[in-house]
């Protein structure tokens, strides 16, 4: 089963993504900030991680540079609803899907089933 790490500090938003990923066939641990997230990084082993940017003590592009260097074959997906901050994060992390905000429920599985059906092609 494909493992998720969400890292998202507004609650409603991190129990819709929960509960839409879980329902997809994802398992997902979900934190309220990246600071949370390292803990988990270096306990288990997760297949993507799927982070907001703005969050407090951590951004995700923070979080996701060190999760980088700690799992580098994990995947990193951002979500956000800051232009601005869409470019700095495509800069700083190149190989990082970013969805922006608002995005339908539908658009994260859609996005998140990609970027594994992807990989699955290329071992068969």
């Amino acid at each position: 089963m494909i493992r998720i790490l969400l890292a998202e500090d507004d609650r409603v938003m991190r129990e819709y993504l929960t509960r839409a990923l879980e329902r997809s066939g994802y398992a997902v641990s979900a934190v309220d900030r990246g600071t949370e997230a390292i803990p988990l990084l270096e306990a288990e082993k997760f297949d993507l991680l799927l982070t907001d940017i703005v969050m407090p003590e951590m951004d995700g592009i923070e979080l996701a540079q060190r999760a980088s260097e700690m799992a580098p074959e994990m995947r990193v997906m951002f979500i956000t609803g800051f232009a601005a901050v869409t470019l700095k994060a495509g800069k700083q992390v190149p190989q990082a899907r970013v969805l922006s905000k608002p995005f339908h429920l539908r658009d994260l599985v859609l996005e998140v089933d990609r970027l594994f059906e992807a990989e699955n092609v290329g071992l068969n």
